[in-house]
């Protein structure tokens, strides 16, 4: 079976969690003797063709004219990525499957999907409409069509949770059968094995302090800002808190003025952009991983605390509410309120028993349902479901019939 997967992020190109999603879902597929190619944006200091964990890599840097907004970009992405597939294809010979991460590649997935006669499919990572709760812009009702046009010519759409299953159906009207649900995966030997330095702490925390944690893409739907209003009363009981937040985003100014605003720059260290070595080793030597968003159909690094043995505190919202049981593998906070998210993160700093605890079980469960390989084998028995009935189907053989109309009525 060959794959040909298109993405607009793949590292070192990492805006959020889809670019460690393809990377680690395609290596593991690359494993097991899966033929997979990655068509990507091109990023800082990345090689143009290379070859990946067995995992074969195709840059391309989108056309460099000027565009008012990000739907521009995505198109000149887009067609970038259709000249290099192309050549690919007429150079290596044709591929089975075609999978597609988000829209921001609908456009180069739906015309390789005609002009090769492949069958198509499409993960869908979040929604316009979830990440803004609602369309508000034209910009966002323009995504948010694109989203729709990409799971419309998708022969199935993955979804990370049930909880995206829900939004999906609602959102763009899919029917139940078109969409199979597959969670996120992690490594967890990965993480494991990652070295920490027995200065490694030292550069975001004193000795005797304890880190709450927080990595990924600062943006609203994320929810630092909820973190940062619990800072205080946390301190009132565990005055030995140390809060880092790892990670960037159009978010970050905002995040730092809140944090001024409340008097605790003092204990709250913005690392910034951090490398994947320095965020797993965080993990390891984090007393809590805390994830507050207000919108996740998933959350990978709820995953990622887990393999690192990591005590967490996520949200009761969306996925991690799916990933994450209650006092079991973790603990749930409200979400949006600063006051239960103070709450559950003291009942770790303050109680080392729970906190192992729910750290061992969370290993565990990691392991058992949400190793990479796992991951992979179900998205593989995907495609061959696809393949088996896209076969002999008027598509697959060429048929001229007419493109479909693209038309999407609202109610």
């Amino acid at each position: 079976m060959r794959v040909m997967m298109l993405s607009w992020e793949y590292p070192p190109r990492v805006v959020g969690g889809l670019a460690m999603h393809v990377y680690d879902l395609s290596t593991s597929m690359a494993r097991s003797g899966i033929d997979v190619t990655v068509i990507t944006c091109n990023g800082e200091g990345a090689t143009i063709r290379e070859k990946v964990n067995g995992v074969k890599v195709l840059r391309v840097r989108p056309y460099d004219l000027p565009t008012s907004d990000i739907l521009g970009w995505a198109l000149q992405l887009n067609v970038a990525m259709l000249e290099q597939a192309v050549e690919y294809i007429n150079e290596e010979g044709p591929v089975d499957i075609l999978h597609a991460h988000d829209w921001m590649v609908a456009y180069a997935a739906r015309a390789l999907k005609y002009g090769y006669r492949l069958p198509l499919i499409a993960t869908v990572h979040a929604t316009e409409y979830g990440r803004n709760n609602g369309l508000h812009s034209q910009l966002q009702r323009s995504i948010s069509d694109i989203e729709w046009w990409l799971t419309y010519e998708a022969w199935k759409v993955i979804c990370c949770s049930g909880y995206m299953v829900d939004e999906v159906k609602r959102v763009f009207n899919l029917p139940s059968d078109k969409i199979r649900v597959i969670p996120n995966g992690v490594y967890p030997e990965r993480i494991l094995e990652t070295e920490v330095k027995p200065d490694f702490k030292s550069r975001f925390a004193l000795p005797h302090e304890k880190i709450v944690y927080f990595v990924g893409r600062l943006v609203p739907e994320k929810g630092v800002q909820v973190l940062l209003e619990a800072v205080n009363k946390i301190l009132t009981y565990c005055p030995e808190a140390k809060f880092v937040i790892a990670g960037t985003g159009p978010f970050k100014d905002f995040l730092r003025q809140k944090a001024n605003d409340l008097g605790i720059n003092h204990k709250v260290h913005f690392a910034g952009y951090i490398s994947e070595e320095d965020r797993d080793a965080l993990y390891r030597v984090a007393d809590v991983a805390v994830f507050p968003s207000l919108y996740e159909p998933f959350g990978i690094v709820a995953l990622e605390a887990m393999a690192a043995r990591t005590p967490l505190v996520v949200s009761d919202s969306g996925g991690l509410a799916e990933t994450v049981a209650d006092n079991e593998d973790g603990l749930w906070a409200i979400t949006g309120s600063a006051n239960s998210l103070a709450d559950r993160i003291i009942e770790i700093l303050k109680n080392q028993d729970l906190a192992e605890k729910l750290a061992s079980n969370a290993y565990q469960k990691v392991r058992a349902q949400y190793d990479w390989k796992i991951i992979a084998e179900k998205t593989l028995k995907v495609y061959q479901e696809v393949l088996d009935e896209s076969r002999n189907t008027k598509f697959a053989r060429g048929s001229k019939q007419d493109w479909p109309l693209m038309r999407r009525v609202f109610s």
